[in-house]
């Protein structure tokens, strides 16, 4: 079953610029090194500083190779100094199983 989810966060407003430029840098490394991730999205929320990130992935062991690449060890810590406070991930399962 796929391994999908949203998570949420809220950002420091004078840390826009370095967020966003960190997010697409690992949308794209994800796009080229990761085969089995079936999508991997930033979202700016309606919310002020709010925004998520739609993940999705075959199985949890494709989300663990994410997160123990080398792209992953570079750029997370990027995107986590400007994080205000920390994340909570909304795992989606399919209707049917």
């Amino acid at each position: 079953m796929a391994h999908t989810f949203i998570a949420r966060f809220k950002i420091f407003p004078e840390k826009e610029a370095q967020f966003l430029a960190a997010c697409e840098r690992m949308e794209k490394a994800v796009a080229a090194n990761e085969p089995d991730a079936l999508g991997y999205k930033f979202y700016r929320l309606r919310e002020p500083n709010m925004f998520a990130a739609f993940e999705a992935f075959t199985d949890e062991a494709a989300d663990e190779a994410h997160q123990n690449s080398d792209h992953f060890k570079e750029i997370a810590p990027t995107l986590i100094e400007c994080i205000d406070g920390g994340w909570e991930r909304e795992f989606l399962d399919p209707l049917k199983k």
